[in-house]
């Protein structure tokens, strides 16, 4: 896109740069991260980074470098978009309103159908009221009635009239009405009403030849022999012509007109209303009609006789003319230039090359910038933009009204509007018509002395004269300028106006069109007392509500904007206009909707038929941002062909050596959004792209560099096949829905989240903008295919991508991978019912609940031999069948994982589909069956840590775990196969953290599910049981996100109407208490075999169903025609239909092209308030490591027993984590609590719950992001890590929110002593390791959100402690609770990563760190009291060993800068009352050694055996460095936090 500043244009596509801000290329995918500063912006391949960082965060040349310190980046991580978003559309503001429509759609909208030119001039007899003065106004649409018999003079000027006015539009037909009868005026006007149907008629009067009208409301005509004045009543007129209407009174006194016309309008308005309720549809008010009059009631006509007898009509229709007219009289120009002259102003109205032309499109450009920025928008959209010969009417009125004012005589409107006579840009119109008359002696070659050259043309008479503006063939021969001498004819010089318009437009934008300001007169207009301007999003970070400046306003619009409108029309300045709109409409959506109203549209359209390269790039993006802004042009772009233009570039095949469009990957991406506008929810646009082989361009884009084109082709496929069986086919013969599943591995998460999209599209998820539409009907009929390879296939693609997708560490996708498991559930709610049985029976068998009777045999594996048994000896079909309930079996234990996911609006919506299958299965024939348990209420666990369904999810252990240790939860990694998985068994999968029975309770029937409201309104279900304490409710969940807006949808609430179906068999749907529980004499097999072919008849009737977008039942299927199964067993009866979900990831990705792209975000530009902040804390910053830089050689040789504070914190404060910069430190206690302190002021700033189950305690806590603010990360023994935002409350940034979550290690073994979950993190490379209680270690990127590889620890023992190389990123050292130390490098194999290992330890290693000095050594300390410093170069032994407590020890670091470390001592029973802190330095020998309290009065009990609070941390006490200061951290078992540091001698 053009430059931000606007200060250069150029006529060629080649200056038109990328409009994504911050791109360096748009082959980036390895950076899928947007810069920092940009945090309203959706583009996750940013590399571009603040203050000349380069996009490996290092400082480039000319600013600081760090030999001794890994450079921390600025390059944030989980600061973009989607994290503040999590693919949440921004919800409107509630003090927006809806802007006025551009369109002109409002009420009262008029289309002229004809008119009515009515004379009643009566030639050679003066009015009876009427004093003429002498000379006076002779002129009648320029001709002398007094020179030629008045019967023709009336004839000439009828014509005229009628010329004129077919000069404003030819479109409509004009009847010039010449002196009338009465008799005559009533006929015409019903004949006129009669063509004209519902539409306009113009009504225009002149009256110079009768008398005023009277004040009553009376106009004049004749009798048949012109001896008598008839009146009119304006009544007779409003009933002949009736409405609506455009009145133009021209005659004096006219305002008695005006007024009395609207006396009698609103009389008859008023008795309609009264009489019949109001107009009919398609019939308007007669206060809707239109008036133009030429002077007020007491005010008679001009006469001066320079200017013509029908000022105002000649205003109106002639406007040029009179325009320069009235400039001669009242300018002098040089070579005495006459009104003679000017008459022979060469050129054509329609020609803008002219001179004549020219003017007139000066003219229209600055009466169209008067109205514009004087009326109201709603006013101006009316007249200005609704018919076009209103337009020019209203238009020239702006010219009637500033020379009739100055002869005392002051034109009218209805509506009024505002006087526009003394408006700044006449004077900008007085300057054009002066540069223009100056040149005309040269133009028409006249002597200096003003007569005029013989040859040159002349016009012969006024009649002639009166032809000329609208006269073609006179127009040609005032073109040819005679060459009297055989000279060079004259070049006429063209106007600057144009161009000097657009450079102050130009100006507007570049310095500071994208400012906000304060209300006032430099604001944007308000609109019904209310800014119409926050509608859209102001720039800068959205999604801080904190932050926003609700008092704040975009500025008022330039008033070039509509001159920019019509330079459009010009070839020389086409490209400099666009790219100023495109600069223009970059500001955000208020300035489309401006463009819009000012009525672009038109134009902009026709532009897609120009066949020049150079307008592509600047036309994709402005259309892009209108698709943004207002997707109902989709219907336009369809009619017009106009799509047509977009679908050509998609396909355009790019060569590198010759590259047709500039940044062709971007603004292919643009195409492809603007297509998926067009097809979304509309089946013609769905065609029309697949004509134009969209889907198929869509489908190559899939495997292009650029991230944003993969995204919005996949989002695109996802629109086209939306609802659309046909497409849907093509789709599969062309293999889309496989290339999509193997999109789901890329790096981008909007990819991911788009390839996921499209699938659930495909699977009958609803794209529509609707969210009362909600899809349904699976991947359609499939007719190409046999009846189980459909079913297969539905089967696999949803298989396939929640085994893709169920790690993934984006909320986002996971949200979007359950959109697609809801259609697949919808469809196949019959396998999930067998499957929730299953994991029923055997949950309840594996927790040893229920009769002991029930659980002898294996009820569930007995009744899937049964079913197998089915089929008979044919083994594939009974590998086929075991396969597919296996697979079904597997998506159901994910959305059990899923239903617990730390996200909460993850957690929520898979809550709504589990509560589905469960609500279907309470509702089964399974409750009927003897054998089966769901009829026996769960026992309430007597385990208080085990919250139920009701309440708050968990994951925490089930009561009677099972004995060996295993992986407890169902392992399903990337890498597996669905082959693979369902080898296993389906039994060997029922391996879950919590128990499913807890999960059942409240369905089962312990807490009554409510029948009569709906449960919408709390994200999390079953919190009614906490609304009479609600500090119960919220003490253990943890911050929320900025945008949690998910809704958990009951089963059994009631719908807002009525459900569709065989479901709605009674009243009142059916509780679970209600279910009957009368025995069925039939095997579990039987029902599993009548579910799954309910399900399979279901798929017939979809198959059959060949009209597209039909759906299926909302309930189970009631047809058992072609099926020996007994079908409609009652299931499904009351029971909500609430899927498939709705997603919200399409009108998040449109977004993208709403936000500024051209110009840098705010705190990337200098001199903001953003921009300021950062640029001093990298200021401070360099500071602060400068001075560390010199403290760290003296610090390894000084004491380091300087107290400097102390702060207490509840609880035991066993992590701590000190932010690099600020004077923050983050703790966490055994009570899953973390504060954060700033322990210079001995001040808490915050504290919040991280919400684990309990049990499970957070066991690391990190601060990462520091160069810029700062976002605390945590990890839980549960395996989750989360991220939050806003902890510091000085920022003034809101309260504190959750970034993301997501289960960081999901294969967590349970363990009698563990480790939790450990975490290290490397700012510079954006990379996580993951480890703890579990056989591998996990590899995170930050960029792109997913586990990059799992490493095989080789232990048996937990992970204790592990950090990543200080210069690579590849090699990291972890220690064991065996005593191991390994050295592992990612490089390698992921099962032979492991490159060192030392073994020398003898006991629990509590931590190991890099040395700070010495690469290729580190140092690692055991619970023993022993510290050793091993060296990666040398043999398998330690090269130095330190005892440094033999009692015991409890905490150890080592300082990052200089070469010292810490450890304190482990609390015992004869050791209790204080630790002692021992600071060594590597080189010599102790340098502090002293006592601290502990402050307690008892030896604890959960320290005994060397535990402590927390069963994950085997310490009570903590211990940590400062990352850069010489300051340590030491925290005592009575809460006790003592900041230490280093005495410098």
């Amino acid at each position: 896109m053009p430059q931000a500043n606007g200060a250069t244009y150029a006529q060629s596509a080649d200056v038109y740069t990328s409009p994504r801000r911050g791109r360096q290329g748009s082959d980036m995918d390895s950076e899928t991260e947007r810069g920092w500063g940009s945090n309203s912006r959706s583009d996750p391949s940013s590399t571009q980074t603040q203050d000349g960082r380069g996009e490996n965060g290092h400082i480039e040349s000319g600013q600081r470098s760090h030999d001794t310190l890994d450079p921390v980046p600025l390059m944030p991580y989980w600061s973009a978009k989607r994290h503040l978003t999590c693919g949440n559309p921004t919800p409107h503001s509630p003090s927006a309103i809806e802007q006025f429509p551009w369109r002109g759609s409002a009420p009262g909208k008029l289309k002229t159908a004809n008119a009515a030119l009515v004379l009643c001039m009566n030639i050679d007899v003066d009015p009876p009221d009427i004093i003429k003065t002498n000379p006076c106004a002779i002129l009648e649409c320029w001709v002398d009635p007094h020179t030629m018999p008045s019967k023709k003079a009336l004839e000439a000027i009828g014509t005229n009239l009628q010329h004129q006015f077919e000069g404003l539009s030819m479109k409509i037909p004009y009847k010039p009405i010449l002196d009338p009868s009465y008799e005559d005026l009533r006929r015409f006007c019903l004949t006129l009403r009669k063509q004209a149907k519902e539409d306009t008629i113009v009504f225009y009067y002149n009256g110079h030849g009768v008398p005023k009208p009277t004040s009553s409301g009376e106009l004049w005509c004749f009798n048949i022999q012109y001896t008598q004045y008839i009146p009119v009543s304006l009544l007779e007129l409003q009933s002949w012509l009736g409405s609506p209407g455009v009145y133009i009174w021209d005659c004096s006194a006219a305002g008695n007109l005006l007024q009395n016309f609207n006396n009698f309008a609103e009389r008859r308005d008023q008795e309609i209303n009264m009489t019949r309720g109001g107009y009919p549809d398609g019939f308007q008010p007669f206060m809707n009609c239109l008036q133009l009059a030429a002077c007020a009631a007491h005010e008679q006509l001009p006469s001066c006789p320079e200017l013509p007898a029908d000022l105002f009509t000649s205003c109106l229709t002639s406007p040029i003319d009179i325009a320069l007219r009235f400039f001669i009289m009242n300018h002098q120009l040089p070579n005495n230039i006459s009104g003679e002259m000017v008459s022979q102003l060469p050129g054509d109205l329609k020609d803008r090359r002219t001179p004549l032309g020219e003017l007139n499109w000066i003219f229209t450009a600055i009466t169209d910038t008067i109205a514009w920025t004087t009326f109201p928008r709603e006013v101006f959209t009316r007249l200005y933009r609704s018919d076009l010969l209103i337009a020019c009417l209203f238009r020239n009125f702006l010219l009637a009204e500033r020379i009739m004012k100055n002869y005392h005589c002051t034109p009218h409107t209805y509506p009024p509007l505002p006087p526009t006579n003394t408006h700044p840009l006449w004077a900008a119109w007085d300057l054009a018509v002066d540069a223009c008359l100056r040149q005309l002696p040269d133009l028409i070659g006249a002597h200096p002395d003003g007569s005029l050259a013989s040859q040159t043309n002349q016009v012969g008479s006024a009649a002639s004269k009166t032809k000329r503006p609208q006269g073609p063939a006179t127009q040609k021969e005032k073109g040819k300028v005679a060459n009297i001498k055989g000279e060079k004819p004259y070049v006429y010089v063209p106007s600057r106006f144009f161009s000097d318009q657009l450079t102050a437009f130009e100006v507007w934008i570049a310095r500071g069109g994208s400012a906000l300001t304060k209300r006032g007169p430099l604001s944007q207009p308000m609109q019904n007392g209310v800014d119409g301007s926050p509608g859209s999003q102001p720039n800068g970070d959205i999604h801080d509500k904190a932050t926003e400046d609700h008092h704040l306003v975009p500025r008022k619009p330039p008033d070039q904007l509509p001159i920019v409108l019509q330079v459009l029309l010009s070839q020389p300045h086409r490209l400099r206009a666009l790219i100023l709109l495109s600069q223009f409409v970059d500001l955000g959506p208020w300035a489309v909707h401006l463009v819009l109203a000012i009525g672009i549209f038109p134009y902009i359209s026709k532009l897609l038929q120009a066949v020049g390269q150079d307008l592509r790039p600047v036309l994709i993006f402005i259309w892009a941002r209108i698709l943004a802004v207002d997707p109902s042009v989709q219907a336009d772009l369809y009619n017009t062909g106009g799509f047509k233009y977009f679908a050509n570039v998609l396909a355009v095949q790019e060569d590198p050596n010759h590259l047709v469009l500039p940044n062709a990957s971007e603004h292919k991406a643009m195409c492809a959004f603007i297509l998926s506008a067009i097809a979304r929810d509309f089946p013609p646009g769905q065609m029309a792209c697949w004509r134009e082989r969209v889907f198929d361009n869509c489908f190559d884009r899939l495997d292009e560099g650029d991230f944003l084109l993969r995204q919005w082709s996949a989002l695109c496929i996802g629109q086209i096949w939306d609802g659309n069986d046909e497409l849907k086919v093509y789709g599969v013969d062309r293999g889309t829905q496989d290339k999509l599943i193997a999109l789901l591995s890329d790096d981008s998460p909007e990819v991911r989240a788009a390839a996921l999209f499209a699938l659930g599209t495909f699977m009958g998820a609803n794209g529509a903008a609707d969210v009362n539409k909600r899809g349904g009907g699976g991947s359609g009929t499939m007719y190409q295919l046999e009846e189980r390879i459909h079913f297969r296939m539905e089967v696999a693609v949803a298989t396939g991508a929640t085994l893709a997708i169920k790690d993934d560490a984006s909320p986002m996708v996971r949200k979007e991978l359950l959109i697609l498991i809801s259609s697949l559930v919808k469809e196949w709610r019959g396998y999930f019912v067998v499957c929730a049985w299953i994991y029923w029976e055997e949950d309840r068998k594996r927790a040893g609940a229920g009769p002991p009777q029930l659980h002898d045999d294996d009820l569930t594996g007995q009744a899937v031999v049964d079913w197998l048994d089915n089929f008979g000896d044919d083994d594939a079909a009974r590998e086929e069948n075991r396969v597919l309930l296996s697979s079904f079996f597997t998506i159901f234990v994910v959305l059990l994982e899923l239903s617990v996911d730390p996200y909460p609006e993850v957690a929520t919506n898979a809550q709504t589909i589990v509560d589905y299958v469960i609500a279907l299965l309470l509702e089964s024939p399974f409750t009927r069956l003897d054998s089966s348990s769901l009829q026996i209420p769960p026992v309430k666990s007597s385990d208080a840590r085990t919250p139920q369904l009701g309440g708050l999810r968990s994951r925490v252990p089930s009561p009677q775990p099972p004995s060996s240790p295993g992986i407890l939860r169902p392992s399903l990694s990337r890498s597996d196969t669905m082959t693979s998985t369902i080898s296993t068994g389906v039994s060997n999968t029922l391996k879950r953290t919590s128990s499913f029975a807890n999960a059942l309770k409240n369905l089962a029937g312990t807490i009554a599910f409510p029948s009569m409201e709906d449960l919408r309104a709390s994200p999390n279900p079953g919190l009614s049981h906490f609304a009479s304490r609600p500090e119960l409710a919220d003490a253990s969940r943890p911050p929320s996100p900025n945008l949690n807006i998910a809704q958990y949808t009951s089963p059994y609430s009631l719908p807002p109407t009525p459900l569709i179906g065989p479901s709605t068999s009674n009243g009142s749907p059916r509780s679970s208490l209600e279910t009957d529980y009368r025995p069925m004499d039939c095997e579990p097999s039987d029902v599993m075999e009548a579910l799954m072919e309910e399900d399979m008849e279901r798929l017939r009737a979809r198959r059959r169903a060949a009209t597209r977008g039909q759906q299926s039942p909302s309930t189970f299927s009631m047809d058992s025609n072609g099926s020996s199964v007994i079908l409609g067993m009652g299931t499904g009866a009351g029971i909500r239909d609430v899927l498939p979900l709705k997603s919200t990831f399409f009108d998040w990705c449109c977004e993208y092209f709403k936000e500024p792209q051209m110009r840098q975000a705010e705190a990337d530009e200098p001199g903001s308030v953003q921009y300021n902040y950062q640029v001093w804390r990298q200021q401070r910053n360099e500071q602060i490591i400068a001075e560390v830089e010199t403290q760290s050689d003296v610090a390894q040789n000084s004491r380091w027993d300087k107290y400097v504070s102390k702060i207490q914190v509840p609880g035991h404060p066993l992590l701590l984590a000190f932010h690099a910069y600020d004077n923050h430190l983050a703790t966490a206690n055994e009570s899953d609590i973390i504060s954060v302190w700033d322990w210079s002021r001995k001040k808490r700033l915050n504290s919040f719950c991280n919400g684990n189950p309990k049990g499970k305690g957070i066991t690391s806590l990190e601060i990462i992001n520091q160069d810029v603010g700062g976002i605390i990360m945590t990890g839980s023994a549960d395996g989750v890590v989360r991220l939050y935002r806003n902890y510091d409350p000085a920022a003034g940034q809101g309260p504190v929110q959750m970034i993301s979550s997501f289960r960081g290690l999901n294969e967590v073994v349970q363990m009698a002593k563990g480790s939790g979950v450990i975490m290290d993190w490397k700012q510079s490379g954006g990379s996580l390791l993951v480890g703890g209680d579990s056989r591998i270690i996990r590899v995170w990127d930050a960029h792109t959100e997913t586990q990059v590889l799992d490493l095989d620890t080789n232990a048996d023992s937990p992970v204790t402690a592990m950090m990543s190389d200080h210069g690579s990123s590849s090699t990291f050292v972890a220690s064991f609770a065996d005593g191991e130390v390994k050295v592992f490098d990612r490089r390698l194999e992921e099962e032979d990563a492991v490159v060192r290992s030392y073994a020398a330890h003898g006991s629990w290693v509590q931590n190991v760190r890099w040395h700070p000095i010495l690469p290729g050594q580190f140092l690692s300390a055991s619970l023993d009291g022993d510290v050793k410093l091993w060296d990666l170069r040398g043999p398998d032994r330690a090269i130095q060993t330190w005892n440094t407590h033999p009692t015991g020890l409890a905490a150890f670091d080592v300082h990052p800068q200089t070469g010292v470390f810490a450890v304190s001592s482990a609390m015992t029973p004869t050791h209790w009352r204080d630790q002692r802190i021992t600071v060594q330095s590597m080189s010599r020998s102790v340098l502090s050694n002293y006592n601290v309290p502990n402050g307690i009065s008892s030896f604890p009990h959960s320290a005994r055996g060397g535990g402590g609070p927390s069963p994950f941390i085997p310490r009570s006490t903590s211990l940590a460095f400062h990352p850069l200061e010489m300051l340590y951290g030491v925290g005592g078992a009575d809460g006790t936090i003592r900041i230490m540091g280093c005495k410098f001698t």
